[in-house]
């Protein structure tokens, strides 16, 4: 059963591409990255599917609910973490889990109470006075303590510690231990490996390809610049795993997926004044690689 399914799902806002004729479908018990620079129409996407915005063609269900039609009955069944967070003031954190509950017709104090101690959030603070980190995990809370059949996390965590957003992660590990389906929008390559099944990459408003996560950890591509103590354009690398290779003065920048122990045998040899391996960003990793799959 597909928990997600769009059919040419398309918004503008007037004249200006939000999404467009995307073609989605996630599974039943997924964890589902969603992941593209920003401005790429993950939020959108999001926002559509929740019925927050109505799409200007195109369809989707969720759980076999169409998202218009249906959205009353769809909100029942999941959760939802904005990347932005607001809420009224004046509530006190306590007060904000009891008006959400009410929309619920099981009770769920004990789990409610649970996720507190997990994430140190302090139910007798007024929201007044949470800072950004701390009202997104409450949003993580309020999101997850009805036990929703899909969890839809839109950078979920920005505003997190390392601490907590480890906590985070073996908290949606367990929901989804129990049955419950994640859609994960991110822009942080990291998240994604840790965390999900199969990617989709979406960028200006479509859906380039959709991969399998274990495809893309044996990828494994690292960021290497090289700084030479003179300039030496004639510099041939003659390494395996060498793509997106440019040379500019005395800087030598590639992608590598090859043998890490050749690539340091070779920076030894060549004696440069400086070298950085980093990770690469996601629109680099990606954008390189469907621009090769396309040519």
């Amino acid at each position: 059963m597909n928990v997600i399914e769009t059919r040419n799902l398309t918004k503008y806002y007037r004249d200006i591409r939000g999404i467009e004729n995307l073609n989605l479908s996630v599974k039943e018990g997924e964890i589902f990255g969603f992941i593209g620079p920003n401005g790429a129409g993950k939020s959108t996407t999001i926002r559509t599917l929740l019925n927050f915005i109505f799409p200007t063609s195109g369809s989707a269900k969720v759980m076999g609910l169409d998202i218009v039609k249906d959205n009353k009955e769809i909100k029942k069944l999941i959760g939802y973490i904005p990347s932005e967070v607001h809420y009224y003031d004046d509530m006190k954190v306590r007060d904000l889990f009891q008006y959400s509950a009410k929309f619920y017709e099981q009770k769920f104090e004990e789990k409610t109470k649970r996720l507190a101690e997990i994430f140190e959030v302090d139910m007798e603070k007024n929201i007044s006075d949470l800072s950004f980190g701390n009202k997104k995990k409450v949003a993580i809370i309020q999101a997850l303590h009805h036990s929703p059949k899909l969890l839809i996390l839109d950078e979920p965590t920005s505003g997190l510690d390392p601490l907590m957003q480890n906590r985070f992660f073996e908290v949606l590990k367990e929901e989804n231990n129990h049955g419950t389906t994640i859609f994960f929008s991110s822009h942080v390559l990291n998240e994604v490996q840790k965390l999900c099944h199969r990617v989709a990459i979406i960028k200006d408003g479509k859906i380039i390809e959709v991969e399998e996560i274990e495809k893309l950890r044996k990828r494994n591509y690292k960021k290497v610049t090289i700084e030479l103590e003179k300039s030496n354009m004639d510099l041939t690398i003659k390494l395996d795993g060498i793509t997106d290779f440019s040379a500019d003065n005395n800087l030598l920048k590639f992608l590598f997926s090859g043998d890490v122990k050749q690539l340091l045998n070779y920076i030894y040899e060549i004696n440069p004044q400086n070298f950085w391996v980093e990770e690469p960003s996601l629109e680099e990793i990606f954008m390189h690689y469907y621009e090769k799959e396309e040519k």
